[in-house]
């Protein structure tokens, strides 16, 4: 599977995801502006993961978009956020492979 990681979510994060085996990017590693998301995950079909509801909310009401995986968990460290994101790895996987349009985790 392939993701792309917002700005909000540290780059380890597309990191743990690499290192479990799935293409992931983090938006710096490639220079994104914020405007440009959406339409680069819904061109290339990858995974945005996110903590913006923006989001969220526009794929609810898109006909089309990229699934998304919606971080609700509020500040904390990155070590933090990584310890309690990997343990829910195979269960977003499982969410998205059966075609969720969102995966929320909070």
């Amino acid at each position: 599977m392939c993701f792309l990681v917002d700005h909000q979510l540290p780059p380890a994060l597309a990191r743990v995801l690499v290192a479990h085996g799935h293409a992931a990017e983090h938006v710096s590693d490639v220079g994104m502006a914020n405007h440009l998301i959406w339409d680069r995950a819904r061109a290339t079909g990858v995974v945005l993961v996110s903590k913006d509801e923006d989001f969220a909310l526009r794929r609810i009401h898109a006909f089309a978009g990229p699934q998304i995986v919606w971080v609700r968990r509020g500040n904390s460290s990155r070590r933090e956020l990584l310890r309690w994101f990997e343990p829910l790895l195979p269960a977003v996987l499982e969410a998205l492979e059966r075609g969720d349009t969102i995966v929320e985790l909070v």
